[in-house]
């Protein structure tokens, strides 16, 4: 079985720990608890016929891409990148995030997860930033972690981008 890392980056109240709570264990809570520093789970996956083990690298959500440890980026072998669907500055800070992460550890297969589609009447996300989103070598997937909508798509698309058959 081979492993592969994967950094959940974003800033604060995105969802990344959802996300992942949701890929992991298929569960949802309401309550919020920031992550401090990193929180790390595992979930195996096959990917055409082989085994992958995904270590999940849930990092501390911050107000600035200064703020973001980069030691924990290291070793990163995919990335994604959640924003708040329902608040714009969240999109606008991925791009510089995306530069912190390329800067750190080089091209790797990325993924954004535009989160909470469930609550899709909120969002302030528009077309020009879709468009803007849709130039960049990410997939964007619509994603919730309440519902689990795009959850299973987003990590089985970059754990197979990874393995190199996506």
């Amino acid at each position: 079985m081979i492993q592969k890392k994967i950094c959940m980056v974003g800033v604060y109240a995105t969802g990344k720990t959802s996300l992942v709570r949701q890929f992991v264990h298929a569960k949802f809570s309401d309550k919020y608890l920031s992550t401090v520093g990193v929180k790390i789970d595992r979930k195996p996956v096959q990917v055409r016929d082989q085994d992958v083990n995904l270590l999940l690298w849930d990092l501390e959500g911050r107000d600035g891409v200064q703020d973001v440890q980069t030691s924990y980026l290291r070793g990163a072998a995919g990335a994604i990148y959640v924003a708040d669907g329902t608040r714009h500055e969240t999109v606008v800070q991925v791009y510089e995030l995306r530069d912190l992460v390329q800067r750190t550890v080089g091209e790797i297969p990325e993924v954004l997860a535009l989160n909470k589609v469930d609550l899709a009447d909120q969002w302030t996300v528009t077309k020009g930033d879709r468009a803007d989103l849709a130039r960049h070598p990410w997939h964007v997937f619509d994603t919730s972690a309440k519902t689990g909508d795009g959850v299973e798509a987003a990590f089985h698309w970059l754990a197979a981008a990874m393995v190199g058959a996506p």
